[in-house]
């Protein structure tokens, strides 16, 4: 017999995480266990406010499906009975380590990844003065891969070049956060390519993405929140060069998966993303770190205070989880 438990979790993040909509100090996450004859299964989710989502809602449309769930619902059943987001994320994962569990078989094995090897991550330099984010940059100037956040009005210009010149030897990711506009797109495409970003990270609004495919792009473009599910993939041919593939998008692990196949399909490459979230919401999301071009799973090292066993990271390399956290 089954039984759902969704509780509420807070974990203070250490300092301030800002992007262009704004600053967090904690991160608020939902969590799902399923426990089944004595095996248990956990999942978490980051509810987002940018796609309509609050803590209250996302756990509270969990608990309307304590009915299904109880009853034996299956991952490949939950598809159709919830949408894509944070609220199916919790359970299609709980699900998966409870499958995990039960079976005895690791998750990245039922998903066909053979070999589950450690990975390294994009560290985020919060958005902040040029000044201050030079100094952040140069604190993380060691590690290899960092993820910068831009998209205020104004001073992105002198932050390019600032976290460059703090930071000369890292791989550089710009993340606008659909900060920037049509109008000094271009502007900043030229200061990320002069100073040798890798990728930009949704440059522009979801809803006006289209202008660039009417700009010239000297840098590989990524989207974020314009990529959800597969019914959002099609219209990004063309526009972008990579997906951004978060799980509390995608609705969990399996559409997560799925959405992978159907990028590399159209020819478009894979950065595997996050919330900021504990190890648990970090620990599915590795299942796809080895097809990925970028990873970007620091959730916990923002924090504060991890859950107890987490993830172990060795600097940037984050390895995979062991069975007692998930999976």
């Amino acid at each position: 017999m089954r039984s759902l438990t969704v509780t509420i979790d807070r974990f203070p993040i250490a300092g301030k995480f800002t992007i262009a909509r704004g600053s967090r100090t904690e991160a608020v996450v939902v969590t799902a266990t399923i426990t089944e004859d004595g095996v248990v299964g956990h999942g978490e989710c980051v509810p987002y406010p940018r796609y309509g989502e609050s803590v209250e809602g996302v756990a509270a449309a969990i608990e309307a499906l304590r009915p299904q769930i109880e009853a034996g619902l299956t991952r490949e059943a939950l598809q159709n009975v919830m949408p894509a987001g944070a609220a199916r994320n919790a359970v299609d994962c709980a699900l998966w380590d409870l499958d995990a569990k039960r079976s005895g078989v690791r998750a990245h094995i039922t998903a066909g990844v053979n070999r589950w090897s450690p990975a390294t991550t994009a560290y985020t330099i919060s958005l902040d003065t040029p000044e201050a984010m030079a100094e952040a940059a140069a604190k993380a100037a060691e590690r290899p891969i960092l993820k910068v956040k831009f998209g205020a009005p104004g001073g992105d210009l002198e932050r390019i070049a600032a976290v460059r010149k703090a930071a000369p030897n890292a791989t550089l990711i710009a993340d606008a956060n659909e900060g920037w506009t049509e109008d000094n797109l271009a502007a900043h495409f030229k200061a990320c390519a002069d100073a040798g970003f890798a990728l930009v990270e949704q440059p522009l609004p979801a809803k006006n993405d289209g202008f660039l495919g009417k700009i010239e792009r000297p840098v590989a473009i990524c989207a974020d929140e314009s990529v959800h599910d597969r019914p959002s993939l099609d219209r990004l041919v063309g526009l972008y060069d990579a997906v951004n593939i978060k799980l509390d998008k995608t609705g969990g692990l399996t559409e997560a998966l799925a959405l992978a196949d159907a990028a590399e399909a159209r020819g478009l490459s894979i950065m595997i993303g996050c919330m900021v979230g504990t190890s648990l919401a970090m620990a599915p999301a590795m299942v796809l770190a080895p097809r990925a071009r970028f990873v970007d799973l620091d959730g916990p090292l923002l924090l504060a205070r991890d859950r107890e066993p987490g993830l172990v990271y060795e600097g940037s390399i984050v390895y995979p989880p062991q069975p007692s956290l998930w999976g």
